[in-house]
């Protein structure tokens, strides 16, 4: 391509694009980690995964103006604006803005409290090159509410947030705050309330029963909101026939498949079951089909997972050791090392192996899979840095990198109804992406090196933002 053909196709992406409102000032408590800030930005000489499941290539120059992305091309081949400030990256690649669609700003860990972690969250999520999340079950709606605006009007960092309500269920509740349904009357105007206050989805917990969950379904879709759920006392396939929109954490919810599964109710959890299932039987593909027929998304949440698999991950990442709050840092390696001790305690890695398996099975049969986080269980994932985790568990589990980075950004922002504003890198849209040192379509782990992210065009340092909560993350 000249460069009198790329500065053509510039001005037309230009055009092509709606105009964005103004971006906000950026207060202090923003800037502080601010690094690129120009108008016009130029990234060169960069490996490009842009997220689309293409293959990674090399060479490329990335263009910034105005915070949306409006030239991609070969190094050379592409014109730079006058007065742009140009950034050559040999050696790095620039990774897809990551969609977290199972994230929490609240936190829970081994032997500690749940907490909602509105200071240290979103600035873990934008250091980790999670530029967008959806709070999947919220313990303080308003505090996540309020978060949302101070990040939306450039008062504190973070990436941007799709808001939930309150986590909704039945008898029983995991934990008090969580709004318990005894009637469908109660479903739907704990939805209508709700969705006047700002949430945009609903997350269905484990003791919710059918009627209710009908109810809640029926009212969101009313008010053009989404339902997803981690369940227990509904299968999968139930849920389907009821309307939900999304699934969370695949095989370990789903017990449709325990023989001694009974309405409304929730089985003991049938580790054996789960190691013998086989993902070929009429049962298991009329989960995937039932699901892919309706549109029903499932998002995989393996790092929360893994946790608690004895002697999993192999190797630590000293970055979640450094963050944590060293209360619970202790806890958590004591609960890691106890289980090492006693490998035959927690989840079997022969059940976590068909975990694994099974959300390969469902992308396979065209099922659209998604990924996030989940940073609560005994506190070893932590929020974006379990996110980055997602990369290496899903390329074990048969995924190529690039369509792990799918997963990881477009499709979750499918499924949030975003894909033509972000998710991949591509002309015209938000210039939402990071730059990582190495290249993790060969080694999955450098996406841990992450240089710089961009959010809406402008350059923060995860350093920094790393350094503001060391030490703190379950404290604050």
């Amino acid at each position: 391509m000249s460069v009198r053909t790329s500065s053509v196709l510039v001005a037309l992406a230009q055009l092509a694009v709606p105009a964005l409102a103004q971006r906000p000032a950026l207060g202090p408590q923003v800037t502080n980690y601010v690094t690129v800030s120009e108008p016009s930005v130029a990234l060169t000489n960069v490996r490009l995964i842009d997220g689309t499941g293409r293959p990674a290539v090399d060479g490329q120059t990335i263009v910034i103006t105005g915070g949306r992305i409006v030239a991609v091309g070969r190094t050379g081949s592409v014109a730079i604006p006058a007065g742009a400030r140009v950034i050559d990256y040999p050696g790095h690649t620039v990774i897809p803005g990551l969609v977290g669609m199972h994230n929490h700003i609240h936190y829970s860990a081994a032997g500690w409290r749940n907490i909602n972690l509105a200071y240290s969250s979103p600035r873990l999520y934008l250091a980790s090159g999670v530029t967008t999340i959806r709070a999947t079950g919220s313990l303080a709606p308003y505090e996540d509410m309020n978060l949302k605006r101070d990040i939306d009007a450039g008062r504190t960092p973070g990436p941007r947030i799709h808001l939930s309500g309150p986590y909704i269920t039945g008898a029983n509740p995991a934990l008090g705050v969580m709004s318990v349904l005894q009637s469908e009357e109660e479903a739907r105007r704990t939805v209508r309330y709700w969705a006047q206050e700002g949430a945009t989805w609903f997350k269905l917990y484990t003791t919710i029963r059918r009627a209710e969950m009908r109810a809640a379904v029926d009212e969101a879709h009313k008010h053009g909101l989404k339902i997803t759920g981690h369940l227990c006392s509904i299968g999968f396939k139930e849920a389907v026939e009821l309307g939900i929109d999304n699934l969370e954490h695949g095989l370990f919810v789903n017990t449709e498949y325990d023989p001694a599964k009974t309405a409304d109710q929730c089985p003991a959890t049938n580790i054996g079951l789960m190691e013998t299932l086989d993902l070929n039987s009429p049962e298991v593909q009329s989960t995937f089909r039932a699901m892919i027929d309706r549109g029903v998304s499932m998002t995989s949440t393996l790092p929360v997972i893994e946790a608690l698999v004895p002697g999993r991950p192999k190797d630590i990442d000293p970055r979640t050791l450094e963050l944590m709050y060293p209360a619970i840092r202790e806890a958590y390696l004591a609960q890691y090392n106890a289980g090492k001790a006693n490998p035959r305690g927690g989840v079997s890695e022969k059940a976590y192996q068909k975990a694994l398996a099974y959300e390969y099975a469902f992308a396979k049969a065209g099922g659209l899979l998604a990924a996030g986080v989940d940073n609560t269980g005994n506190g070893g994932a932590l929020a974006g840095i379990g996110d980055q985790r997602n990369l290496e568990i899903l390329v074990e589990a048969g995924f190529t990198p690039t369509e792990a980075f799918r997963i990881m950004s477009l499709n979750g922002a499918k499924i949030l109804g975003v894909d033509k504003e972000l998710g991949s890198v591509e002309v015209g849209k938000l210039a939402d992406f990071a730059v990582v040192r190495g290249n993790p379509a060969e080694r999955p782990a450098d996406i841990r090196n992450t240089v710089v992210v961009f959010k809406d065009g402008v350059g923060y340092d995860p350093e920094r933002l790393y350094a503001s909560v060391r030490g703190q993350v379950g404290l604050r």
